[in-house]
C-alpha cells in the first residue's frame, strides 16, 4: 500500500539548512498496525505529514496505492487525502458548537453522496465508537474521550483505506486513551490499515509493528513486542 524510498525532507531557515529525514526507506501493507515512535526532533512529524500527503519530501520517492506523490499535483493529492485517508490528532480539532453528528458528517459534505445515504454513513460511523446516545449532543459538552471517539468516527465516515492517528491519547487521561487504543485495535483487526504517532510505549504496544526514529533515520523496524521486550531488558 505504501512505498516509502530514500525519502528526504530538508527545511531553510535563516539560510541555514535542516535536515527532518534522511534518506528514509520501508514499505507498510494494507492492514498493518504500525506505530512510529522517536525522540523529539527525530522526524516523526515530519514523516507522517509526507505519508498523509500534507507535506512533501525534498527528495526520493513515495508511491501510495502505486500512485507516486511526485506526480500528482496539489488538487490530486487533495482528492486521495480525502477518500483514502482518515486523521486523528491530538487536539480533536472539532467544532465546539457543532452537534456530534454535524462533526462526523463534514468530511461527507464535499461528496457526491446522496443526504439519504450520508445520513446511514454518519450514523453507522458514530454507532461503531459508542456514541449513539450522544448523537445531538454538542461537541464542547463531551468529555476528552468521548470527543476523540468523534474524531475517530469523523476519520472512519468516508470508509478510508488508512486512518492516521497522532499522539490520539496525549490529551487524555490514561483510561480514555486505553479505551481509545481498543477501539484503533479493533478497527485494525476489522482490516483497517492504522499508522500511529506516538512517544508513549503503553499506546505503542497495540501496534504490530514498530518503526523507530532518530535524528532523521530509521532506527529499528520490526516487531513491536521483540523491540519494546528488548527496551525494558535495557539492550
Amino acid at each position: 500500500m505504501i512505498l516509502v524510498e530514500k525519502i528526504s525532507r530538508n527545511y531553510e531557515n535563516d539560510g541555514s539548512e535542516t535536515q527532518a529525514l534522511k534518506e528514509v526507506t520501508f514499505k507498510i501493507n494494507s492492514g498493518e498496525f504500525v506505530a512510529i515512535m522517536g525522540p523529539s526532533g527525530s522526524g516523526k512529524s515530519t514523516l507522517l505529514h509526507i505519508l498523509s500527503f500534507m507535506d512533501r519530501a525534498s527528495t526520493g520517492s513515495y508511491s501510495f496505492f502505486g500512485k507516486k506523490m511526485e506526480d500528482m499535483n496539489d488538487t490530486e493529492l487533495a482528492n486521495v487525502r480525502n477518500k483514502e485517508m482518515g486523521f486523528v490528532f491530538q487536539a480533536f480539532n472539532l467544532l465546539g458548537r457543532s452537534t456530534v453528528y454535524q462533526n462526523v458528517e463534514l468530511p461527507l459534505l464535499y461528496s457526491t453522496i446522496l443526504p439519504s445515504e450520508r445520513k446511514k454513513l454518519v450514523e453507522k460511523a458514530i454507532n461503531d465508537v459508542g456514541l449513539t446516545e450522544k448523537t445531538n449532543v454538542e461537541a464542547s459538552r463531551l468529555s476528552g474521550g468521548q470527543k476523540q471517539r468523534v474524531a475517530i468516527a469523523r476519520a472512519l465516515v468516508n470508509n478510508p483505506n488508512v486512518i492516521f492517528a497522532d499522539e490520539p491519547t496525549g490529551n487524555l487521561d490514561s483510561h480514555s486513551g486505553e479505551n481509545i487504543m481498543q477501539i484503533l485495535k479493533k478497527l485494525n483487526e476489522a482490516g483497517k490499515t492504522i499508522i500511529l504517532v506516538t512517544h508513549e510505549t503503553y499506546t505503542a504496544q497495540f501496534a504490530k509493528r514498530l518503526i523507530r526514529l532518530k535524528d532523521g533515520e530509521i532506527e529499528i523496524d520490526g516487531e513491536v513486542k521483540n523491540i519494546l521486550s528488548q527496551t525494558y531488558e535495557g539492550k
